[in-house]
């Protein structure tokens, strides 16, 4: 995804990409392609500090990276960058005030874009999407700021007063179909065609809602099943990003998704049964050794990242 926003946003802005991986970061730096088509030039790098004169910072990073991420700018950078967090599940907003410090413009937001790497440099944008804006102590001028500058890049975008419906939103669709695909190593569609696939992202579904409305969380649809289902039909085909973490032996944000639906349930005096088995089957799969390259990952895997990544 961070490859596909830098791609988008190089012809209206200067655009620098901060990777911790070399092979990434020399394939950037010879630019960056859409399949099939022309380079466009951005800088990259493997250095934090050459980001630090930066005017916004966008974070792609998996969410249990977020505060390892953040911490190399922390006192670093001017204290109007604005920081804009388009990541999954929740707590990515505590992790970055914790490594930046708690006054700083933070701007969250949801996105529907979807993104497939096919080689490091080169990506697949998966139709077009909307990206939902919102601040978290970054004004309402900054958050516009921010959605005029995706807008002309392409990217279309939003900005509301509130962004928690939207984030909370998107966790109700990862919550359904994530760990579901991971566990069954299936396209998105399963939860769609197997009956036993739909009735368990339904049951993970309707829980997540639960533990909104006790939060007092409105959601921006009225049955969530009906949204977690447009959401798998317009994705069927994709590889869900905790399917691709499981399949390559990387941890997944089953923490941040599952985890964190079962952690607010707790505080609110609520059990998320559904939530919890999830959480615990994809724990005990993060820790058995990942199957091998010939059997479980195709020699160019897909990793995309939609609206359910």
């Amino acid at each position: 995804m961070g490859s596909l926003f830098a791609l988008l946003l190089a012809p209206v802005a200067d655009v620098a990409v901060l990777d911790v991986r070399p092979d990434h970061v020399a394939a950037l730096a010879e630019g960056i392609r859409e399949e099939h088509g022309e380079r466009r030039a951005v800088r990259a790098t493997l250095r934090p500090q050459d980001l630090f004169a930066s005017e916004i910072i966008f974070v792609f990073v998996k969410a249990q990276d977020t505060w390892n991420a953040m911490r190399p700018f922390g006192g670093k950078i001017d204290p109007a960058c604005v920081i804009v967090s388009l990541q999954n599940g929740l707590g990515n907003e505590e992790a970055i005030k914790a490594a930046l410090g708690g006054r700083l413009a933070l701007v969250l937001g949801v996105t529907t874009e979807g993104s497939t790497q096919l080689s490091p440099g080169t990506v697949r944008r998966a139709g077009t999407g909307t990206t939902v804006l919102g601040g978290a102590g970054a004004s309402p001028a900054t958050v516009a700021t921010v959605r005029d500058l995706l807008t002309r890049a392409g990217l279309p975008a939003q900005s509301v007063y509130d962004i928690r419906p939207q984030i909370w939103g998107k966790l109700v669709a990862n919550a359904a179909i994530n760990p579901v695909t991971a566990l069954l190593d299936a396209p998105n569609g399963i939860v769609l065609d197997d009956e036993d696939a739909q009735a368990l992202a339904r049951a993970l579904a309707q829980e997540t809602v639960q533990v909104a409305a006790a939060a007092r969380i409105g959601l921006p649809f009225d049955d969530a099943w009906e949204y977690v289902r447009a959401v798998a039909s317009s994705t069927a085909q994709n590889v869900s990003s905790m399917r691709a973490d499981l399949r390559a032996g990387r941890r997944t944000e089953i923490e941040a998704i599952n985890g964190a639906v079962v952690a607010m349930a707790r505080r609110h005096g609520l059990a998320a049964p559904y939530n919890e088995a999830m959480t615990r089957l994809v724990r005990a799969r993060q820790r058995k050794p990942a199957a091998s390259a010939e059997s479980s990952v195709e020699r160019n895997p897909a990793t995309a990242e939609r609206a359910t990544s």
